[in-house]
């Protein structure tokens, strides 16, 4: 038989070369069918017993929607009917508009009456008609070059403040107050645009990293009748020490005009006060104080204004927990409503006749089922009226002898239920359905307990099964990761499973110390100690979830985004023993990076003799060399907010210790994260088809198989 022509011989070892070295795509992995079938069932597996219910202004009856249809419920009766006419809302939604972009604001605000718009234009404010008629130009300093504006915000107010607004129109619209910034000290960062682009663009951005000077917030107020303007005095001395006015924020007028409200902090926000300003002059004064010595003050304290205006119910975390106190209008206080040592998480309603406010919190069973008390506004009464056991959503009727309660927990589904305001159970509404679920041999989330870093503090977690789970087999984990001050903490829910799961995989989530729900201590724990106390918690989890005999601790997965990527990255360098696979997005790498606002609230001064060994030990940098798992970063290169530099900066640190990693990139996109199939195929691949094999190893085995083809052509 003649031999095949070398030509030909090439080509067919192309073919083969493709062959083996064909990207393996999710859909071509083992269980692929398996999870491509389930997934849109399991979302739709559980027919939820919650009711979303809307009372009657009387509190006689209520309305819901269920299964598609309208339903009322009368007290009296006892008997839910069906009907065409559903109780409008208590309070009809507004007409909202398109929020602006992250980090952004407004940049027009309509009087109330709808006569008269402020915008901010050419870093100027103008007021003129709604249609453009006439004009009253109100600024006019305002520059690229003074680097000046007026009606805007800086980037880190909305990113950091929560500030959308920079412009407020007075109760009567006859003033309006509005920001001025002063950026001149502010150094920008630039990040190319449009790159997928023939050309690309230069965004320029005053951002103030981590030590580095602030851009200056002052608040104007301009009289509409006499044409002037006053500057509000936010760094007045209220008598507790400079640096108060640092951070300006949280504006808003009383309901009769008469003070210009707003929040201030000072640089290392241990300090807030509430303030309030006169708008004829500008002179401020302070109403209410929070101070925090050892860490940061709560930023925007709850207020709930009592009918009159002359009282309020104010949020504190002055005893180490978030508790109610009233106070009056001038800041004296009267009494604490309530003194738990337990977390509140908000007022629910307020019963003024009755002298009850009840409100929601963290004191049941565990920290994460919600409760619902009432307390005297005297402090006296404080009454829990729900079951421990279980995590409550509550809508009170507005004659408060009635409240509908939706009750559940992660592997309890939810049950509606009627109560009278003491609690009683009267009926139940509805009751989820789990037919389906049972049916497609789904498992319930498993809620656990395990010891922190610490080797004290319990701390909670969850984990997750495919559903055909074996306890004698042995599964690999993947931890989805945020752990982040402040971050977390949820009520607990019934969940089902991710979909996942059904590629062979256990998830599992972790709430380490600094999440939300547990007091002030237990947030505190993080405090000038970012990437240590929350990843040696992650890794505490992992350590716990592997003595499990189901649970391969060799195949251990990790991802997040932005302060996840960045849990990411630590767990994967500083637990090389404990995680072996890591996808990484959008992630800060060293604090100095980041932007002054939210790092120096959790971290403090990167200067020498405050908080340069924090900064260091929480630089992904200083523990490159021990990467020694699989690794995909990735980063959107027009990311305003986590900029691109701090994974190149990474990269750099990796590439000099000799490592290997991998990397997408997102061209022209934010902050944002890889494909999910991307992310779920970089799991099977190294968790699953390649676990235990030296990467090496495997592309040597490939290239093998297509020198032997070569031979047997």
């Amino acid at each position: 038989m003649n031999p095949i022509p070398r030509f030909w011989a090439g080509l067919l070892l192309g073919c083969l070369a493709t062959v083996c070295c064909a990207q393996l795509t999710l859909d071509k992995m083992p269980r692929y069918d398996r999870y491509s079938r389930l997934r849109s069932q399991i979302s739709g597996s559980v027919v939820r017993g919650s009711l979303n219910v809307t009372w009657a202004p009387d509190g006689k009856s209520f309305t819901y929607n269920r299964d598609g249809k309208d339903w009322r419920y009368t007290l009296s009766t006892g008997k839910a009917e069906q009907t065409d006419k559903p109780e409008p809302p208590r309070q009809p939604d507004r007409r909202r508009r398109r929020g602006p972009d992250r980090g952004r604001q407004f940049d027009t605000a309509a009087s109330h009456d709808g006569k008269l718009e402020a915008v901010s234009k050419d870093r100027n404010v103008v007021i003129q008609s709604r249609g453009g008629a006439s004009s009253a130009q109100v600024t006019t300093d305002g520059s690229a070059e003074s680097r000046i504006k007026y009606g805007i915000a800086s980037w880190v107010y909305g990113e950091e403040l929560g500030v959308r607004d920079a412009m407020w129109w007075s109760p009567d619209d006859k003033k309006l107050a509005f920001y001025k910034f002063d950026e001149k000290d502010v150094k920008d960062y630039f990040i190319a645009y449009d790159q997928t682009k023939i050309q690309d663009t230069l965004n320029q951005e005053p951002y103030p990293k981590a030590g580095a000077p602030n851009p200056k917030a002052s608040l104007m107020i301009y009289d509409l009748a006499s044409r002037t303007t006053v500057t509000v005095d936010s760094d007045f001395d209220s008598g507790f020490g400079p640096g108060l006015g640092e951070y300006v924020y949280g504006v808003r007028w009383s309901d009769d005009g008469k003070n210009l409200y707003y929040n201030r902090t000072n640089r290392k926000q241990k300090i807030m006060e509430w303030c309030a300003a006169d708008p004829a002059t500008g002179k401020s004064r302070m109403i209410i104080r929070e101070s925090q010595p050892q860490s940061w003050a709560e930023n925007s304290p709850a207020i709930r204004w009592l009918k009159g205006n002359d009282k309020l119910i104010w949020s504190s975390e002055r005893n180490g927990f978030k508790n109610l106190y009233l106070y009056d209008a001038n800041g004296r206080e009267i009494n604490p409503i309530t003194q738990g040592q337990f977390d509140v998480d908000s007022v629910q309603e307020v019963d003024e006749k009755g002298k009850w406010v009840y409100y929601t919190a963290r004191d049941g069973a565990n920290p994460y089922l919600v409760q619902l008390h009432r307390a005297k506004l005297d402090g006296s009464k404080d009454e829990r009226l729900t079951d421990p056991s279980l995590s409550h959503t509550v809508t009170i009727a507005p004659d408060f002898k009635h409240f509908v309660d939706v009750q559940e927990k992660a592997d309890i589904p939810p049950t509606t239920v009627l109560r009278a305001a003491s609690g009683k159970q009267l009926a139940v509404l509805a009751e989820s359905n789990l037919d389906k679920f049972n049916a497609l041999g789904l498992r319930k989330t498993e809620r656990f307990t395990y010891t922190a870093a610490d080797g004290k503090t319990t701390l909670y977690g969850s984990i997750q099964f495919p559903s055909d789970f074996d306890p004698s087999k042995k599964y690999p984990l993947i931890v989805g990761v945020y752990a982040g001050p402040q971050s977390g903490g949820g009520p607990e829910r019934f969940s089902t499973p991710d979909p996942i799961t059904e590629m062979g995989f256990l998830v599992a989530n972790f709430e380490g110390r600094g999440t939300n729900g547990r007091g002030k201590v237990f947030r505190d724990a993080l405090y000038q100690k970012l990437g240590i106390v929350e990843i040696d918690d992650q890794a505490a989890g992992v350590k716990y979830l592997r003595e499990r005999p189901y649970v391969d601790g060799k195949r251990v997965g990790i991802q997040g985004t932005s302060y996840g990527g960045y849990s990411t990255v630590m767990c994967l360098l500083r637990y090389p023993d404990v995680f072996q696979v890591g996808c990484a997005n959008s992630s800060v790498t060293d604090w100095h990076n980041y932007d002054s606002v939210y790092t120096e609230r959790y971290e403090g001064l990167p200067d020498e003799g405050e908080n340069k060994a924090g900064y260091d030990a929480g630089s992904a940098m200083t523990y490159a060399g021990n990467l020694a798992g699989r690794l995909m970063l990735y980063f959107g290169t027009a990311d305003n907010n986590v900029h691109p530099s701090n994974t190149m900066q990474l990269v750099q640190a990796l590439n000099q210790a000799g490592k290997r990693f991998d990397m997408m990139v997102g061209p022209d996109l934010g902050h944002t994260a890889i494909s999910q199939n991307r992310m779920w195929e970089y799991f099977v691949q190294y968790l699953i088809l390649d676990a235990d094999k030296d990467p090496l190893k495997v592309a040597w085995g490939r290239r093998k198989k297509m020198k032997e083809a070569s031979n047997r052509i």
